[in-house]
């Protein structure tokens, strides 16, 4: 399941070796100007729930196998939920009860994680949550959270960039009334649209390839978004909200507008921005997200492209498809749009975590594809958090290469950045954050409530391939005085 050390020795010495050869000059890959973007951009249906007897929210999702076209070279074994590829968008009010009826019709084991999501361990969808071949599985938990932008996907140890790569991803947007009374596009797939980015790469009969980039993970040279190629959207009104989520497996985006003009951010991982913030590229790590509201006027065309900035040095950037350069998505307004009105210049108070309050300090080195030194292992708690506390976790990335670390239950906030003071992108709630090379970042979170000493939640790198070859720990939230539990080695809890 892991990588050997020797393996990762001569991994690392051919990343070093590839490293040097890189010049400079172009970009590896580099599709501006040469996509047409002649396909509509489809749109994730939104799932349909019901309200049952006990009035909690219900949803239903089957994972299961499909086939895809996606290029003119023949049909794609994919996967996904309710369909071929990716899945329905769920939306929940904060307060809902939801439960979720979740089928696996794949002939492999899967689990399903919600990303983002503050939920009690037992329900998180992590590695001991998985689903056997032909197994249900129904979670069920109050939705406790600002409104958002979050997702799901598969989890399983060792098996997730595979599951995820094949297509088995969804959105699910969090509502609540302070977001509801503001002046925001909210009319989805009008106005308020998802953008779910991945990068693939096919053969010449049309099959996804997952080749690893050297010790990077895989890196595509088409783009796929909400599972379309060369996508267009036809843009109605003159204010039109991108929930943008990197669903890909290792690649680092930098999204910007063809024409230079600013993407106002108004919301990241865990929730809206105290005000919009006007930029002119937003990054992503795999499974970050951002919402970004983009003003248009009647009968122009602009792109969304990422741009390619490169992170630590040019070269170094390659190895994370940073140097890479894509067109992306096409906005083609109408002759004639409907006004949006006023963007809100406030949006909502941000409350502070202040680490004087922090009653606990935790270190996190990540190094190879490990953590402290150690590879998951699924029999082993790492940590064991006291519920209620306020906590500081430093985490430092030790390598001449990116990370991205994510956090299971908590949304954090960000003290420092690399030794800086955040900058306003990063001045939000966050679940997931780019670790920049040789670096270190302090974030700082509470742990409100949800104990349970024999489940734990995870920490790990967000690059799938690291996340699969082991770079992983976890954490369990137990009552005062209580003790963590113990969790039988290759325990899986299969759900049936």
């Amino acid at each position: 399941m892991f990588r050997t050390r020797a393996a990762l020795a001569v991994g690392l010495l051919a990343l070093t070796a590839s490293l040097a050869g890189c010049s400079a000059g172009s970009p590896t890959v580099d599709t501006i100007g040469d996509v047409d973007f002649d396909t509509p951009l489809a749109i994730p249906p939104l799932a349909q729930p019901v309200e049952d007897a006990a009035g909690r929210t219900r949803f239903d999702l089957t994972a299961q196998p499909g086939t895809s076209h996606f290029t003119a070279a023949g049909a794609t074994r994919t996967l996904g939920f309710d369909g071929a590829y990716l899945g329905p968008t769920l939306v929940a009010d904060r307060g809902d009860t939801v439960r979720i009826d979740v089928h696996n019709r794949l002939d492999e084991s899967t689990t399903v994680h919600w990303h983002g999501m503050h939920l009690p361990a037992a329900m998180d969808g992590g590695p001991h949550q998985r689903i056997a071949p032909g197994g249900d599985w129904s979670p069920e938990w109050t939705v406790d959270q600002p409104a958002t932008t979050l997702w799901y996907h598969p989890h399983p140890h060792g098996e997730t960039a595979g599951q995820v790569g094949r297509g088995l991803a969804g959105m699910f947007i969090v509502r609540d009334p302070l977001e509801a009374a503001l002046a925001l596009p909210r009319t989805y797939g009008v106005d308020d649209i998802p953008v779910i980015v991945q990068d693939a790469r096919f053969d010449d009969v049309g099959r996804l390839l997952r080749e690893s980039r050297d010790f990077v993970g895989p890196l595509g040279d088409t783009l796929l978004v909400n599972g379309t190629v060369g996508p267009r959207l036809e843009v109605t009104t003159d204010v039109v909200r991108l929930r943008l989520l990197n669903a890909s497996a290792a690649r680092i985006y930098d999204f910007a507008l063809s024409d230079g003009r600013e993407l106002a951010l108004i919301g990241t991982d865990g929730g809206l921005l105290e005000r919009p913030v006007g930029l002119p590229s937003v990054r992503l790590s795999p499974g970050e997200r951002a919402e970004v509201l983009v003003r248009m006027a009647a009968g122009e065309t602009v792109r969304l492209q990422s741009r390619g900035p490169g992170a630590g040095g040019t070269a170094l950037g390659s190895a994370n498809g940073l140097r890479d350069r894509f067109d992306v998505l096409e906005l083609a307004a109408s002759d004639s749009l409907l006004s949006a009105g006023t963007v809100p210049g406030s949006l909502v108070s941000v409350e502070r975590l202040d680490d004087l309050d922090a009653s606990a300090e935790r270190r996190f080195v990540l190094d190879g594809t490990q953590i402290n030194q150690q590879h998951m292992d699924p029999g082993r708690i790492d940590e064991v958090v006291t519920v209620g506390v306020t906590e500081v976790w430093d985490v430092r990335n030790t390598m001449a290469l990116p990370h991205s670390f994510h956090v299971h239950d908590v949304q954090f906030q960000l003290i420092t950045a690399a030794g800086e003071q955040p900058p306003p992108e990063l001045s939000g709630w966050k679940d997931t954050v780019l670790l920049a090379p040789n670096s270190e970042y302090r974030l700082i979170m509470r742990f409100a409530d949800y104990t349970d000493p024999d489940t734990p939640y995870m920490y790990h790198c967000h690059l799938l391939q690291h996340e699969d070859d082991g770079m992983m720990g976890q954490f369990v939230v137990v009552a005062p005085g209580q003790r963590a539990g113990t969790i039988e080695p290759g325990e899986n809890h299969d759900q049936h």
